[in-house]
């Protein structure tokens, strides 16, 4: 196993062919959409958690998370037995097991772009990975809802906030990969 994303074919060169095309990632997201509202509900990930952190908390500290108002609403019932949350336990698993039965698995921390720009050190980009996380949950709690839940299910419904959220998220994404990686790496 190599510590590049890509695998290596047996001629011996990088395979950096997609297996599937991305207009197969979008009709594969439109049927979990349709069936996940025509079975239960709206996909959305970013509530899983706050619900998680309320089960949690209240198994550890019960007086503190029964006396917060946001977590006794988002976590009704201190379970994690719901459709919602074994459907986000199944975003890492299966993307897992695709990059197994592929043989496109890597144990890589630092991306080539990230390497070039930033350097190799692994407890680096993990910082910086986990603090980009969290500012991106925050901003998905704080503006009601994360990518799948606005940018998938809120836009499928042409709810306006879904909307100008996309196209904030893609506003934003196009300036930081630009002020991040717009050179080239080369500062």
């Amino acid at each position: 196993m190599t510590h590049d994303t890509l695998s290596i074919n047996g001629t011996g060169h990088k395979d950096t062919n997609p297996v599937l095309g991305w207009w197969a990632g979008g009709v594969a997201i439109g049927v979990v959409l349709i069936l996940a509202v025509a079975l239960v509900q709206p996909i959305g990930v970013s509530t899983q958690y706050v619900v998680l952190d309320g089960v949690l908390l209240h198994h550890v500290l019960p007086d503190v998370a029964s006396k917060s108002p946001y977590l006794a609403k988002t976590a009704p019932g201190w379970t994690l037995a719901t459709y919602e949350f074994f459907f986000v336990l199944g975003i890492p698993l299966g993307a897992l097991l695709a990059a197994m039965a592929t043989s496109r698995f890597t144990t890589r921390v630092v991306p080539p772009e990230w390497n070039t720009r930033f350097g190799s050190n692994p407890g680096h980009r993990l910082v910086w990975s986990f603090v980009g996380g969290f500012l991106l949950l925050f901003g998905a709690r704080f503006g009601g809802g994360c990518t799948s839940g606005h940018m998938i299910s809120g836009v499928s419904q042409l709810a306006v906030s879904s909307l100008v959220f996309s196209v904030a998220l893609f506003a934003s994404a196009i300036v930081t990969a630009r002020w991040l990686y717009g050179d080239g790496g080369k500062r």
